[in-house]
């Protein structure tokens, strides 16, 4: 299946999914950039706890960081990414910590409620990499059962505070693969035509929901 981490002439609907980049923002040494990231994780932490959950499913999970952050929570844990770069990544992740966590290669159009459903369903920084991001909350909410909490970029913030870093500049601050683009109103409103949202927490520069799909 074609993948792309840059843009390039071909058109985005010739992609069943596109690929991010791999700055890893989890482990960064920048101050300002673990600032930020340990405001996402707060927002996660608790939005994650409120659901309530004793365990989840992560689609598009990466190498396994906010997987590997809900079994240290006490969540009995599956996920699934489009890479298997970064799936080898995740299992070594889990692999050093001593973690059940199992992790698989899928791509998210293809998973199912009977296989992949959970009480919690997570897919954080993935919806703005998918061509139709509708098809892909549709499947989403089928695996939620019923909890689903997603987060993206939060626009313009997301494309300012890069350029303003002197990131992507010929791309206006763009991070390559990011073909979806929503601000904060913008995302509650396509996610509320597929869930009920539940709670928002807008930490600088995302927007991550907590919603319910019964």
């Amino acid at each position: 299946m074609p993948q792309s981490q840059t843009f390039s002439n071909t058109p985005i609907a010739a992609y069943d999914n596109v690929a991010g980049n791999h700055y890893d923002k989890y482990n960064t040494g920048n101050p300002i950039a673990r600032w930020l990231m340990n405001g996402f994780l707060s927002a996660f932490d608790t939005l994650a706890a409120q659901s309530g959950a004793a365990e989840a499913f992560e689609a598009g999970c990466g190498e396994g960081h906010l997987s590997l952050r809900l079994e240290r929570a006490g969540l009995n844990v599956r996920g699934v990414d489009l890479e298997e770069s970064a799936i080898a990544e995740a299992r070594a992740n889990a692999s050093d910590e001593g973690a059940a966590a199992q992790f698989d290669v899928a791509d998210l159009y293809t998973l199912d409620p009977a296989t992949h459903g959970a009480p919690l369903v997570v897919s954080c920084e993935v919806l703005e990499h998918v061509p139709d991001p509708d098809r892909a909350l549709d499947v989403l909410t089928k695996l939620a059962q019923p909890w689903l909490l997603v987060s993206v970029p939060r626009e313009p913030v997301w494309r300012a505070m890069n350029m303003a870093r002197g990131k992507y500049l010929g791309q206006l601050g763009n991070t390559p693969g990011h073909i979806q683009h929503w601000s904060a109103s913008g995302f509650e409103a396509l996610v509320s035509r597929h869930a009920r949202i539940v709670a928002t927490r807008r930490p600088l520069p995302w927007t991550m929901l907590l919603c319910r799909c019964d």
